[in-house]
């Protein structure tokens, strides 16, 4: 079985499916709202730029060869940067999810998907979607909205292969979703690598020689009966070593860390399947039903029975 890191397991969850508005170009003045309510939303500028306006108020300029990623359901908007939300511009709104909505098409709301001017800004979107309880622990992780700047190389092969899938009917929606995900996860993983100190937990673990190879084991097997011993051992470092530096990294003992993420697999498992109590706790490493069910509450406040009822 191949193995499965956190990241990978997270991303699961949420994935750009037939919800993607591949090649917009428009020409100032312009502001585009997006209402879908999707909980992440990218957006490549390959060429111009503008300001997003976010829910609280703040503001984000964006340029050639940033990426943004906003998380979060509500409405935000993506102003041409010579446009003000009071004065004279054309307005669009980008909404994926409705029954009615039709993303493939070569004409949304009048944004045109054409190669466009020079001095036009060309933008690729994309609206993710989420499948079941899983995305929630990758939103904690993240902030309003991240910026990345990408090489001009990436840029431009993005922009050909956006042109290339809304030429061509055939297979153009699936190849731009997984365009899409291959770009979410690039900006991703370059945005906690930026962060440093302040990326998850698990990825700076995973990035880190002595650790990763315990930490990739455990995701692989959650169910095993783990100890710190154990743990060491696939490290190949001591008891004591493993112990302080999984502390001093993780922030937080290897037990505890543990016991979290069973935590945040179980109410995944709650949420979005209809496994048993027994079989969702011996999925996470308890040996049966009552043992799991005290665990939960003693760290979720609730039974894993009242969980699920409250999350449907």
């Amino acid at each position: 079985m191949p193995s499965v890191d956190p990241l990978s397991s997270l991303l699961s969850g949420i994935r750009a499916e037939g919800s993607v508005v591949s090649h917009a170009v428009l020409t100032a003045p312009w502001v585009i709202g997006f209402a879908d309510g999707a909980p992440l939303t990218m957006i490549s500028v390959l060429r111009g730029g503008g300001t997003l306006m976010l829910p609280d108020g703040t503001e984000q300029v964006v340029g050639a060869g940033d990426t943004a990623i906003v998380s979060g359901t509500a409405p935000f908007r993506l102003a041409d940067r010579s446009t003000t939300v009071h004065g004279s511009h054309v307005a669009y709104e980008i909404s994926c999810f409705g029954a009615d909505a039709e993303c493939g098409d070569q004409e949304l709301g009048g944004i045109r998907w054409d190669a466009g001017s020079e001095e036009a800004t060309a933008l690729i979107v994309g609206a993710y979607r989420a499948s079941g309880h899983r995305h929630v622990r990758l939103l904690r992780a993240l902030p309003p909205v991240l910026v990345i700047k990408e090489d001009a190389e990436v840029c431009a092969w993005l922009e050909t292969a956006a042109v290339d899938a809304a030429r061509s009917s055939a297979g153009s929606q699936a190849l731009m979703d997984r365009l899409l995900d291959w770009a979410l996860v690039c900006t991703l993983r370059n945005w906690f690598d930026r962060v440093g100190a302040d990326a998850p937990s698990w990825y700076r673990g995973l990035a880190d020689p002595v650790l990763a190879p315990a930490l990739q084991a455990f995701h692989d097997r959650p169910a095993e009966t783990w100890t710190v011993a154990s743990l060491a051992t696939r490290s190949g470092v001591s008891r004591a070593l493993f112990a302080k530096r999984f502390t001093s990294l993780m922030g937080r003992p290897p037990l505890a860390y543990l016991t979290e993420c069973r935590m945040d697999e179980a109410e995944t498992l709650l949420t979005d399947t209809d496994l048993s109590i027994a079989q969702i706790g011996r999925s996470v490493g308890y040996a049966d039903a009552f043992g799991f069910s005290a665990a939960f509450k003693r760290h979720r406040g609730l039974s894993p029975s009242t969980f699920r009822a409250t999350a449907v």
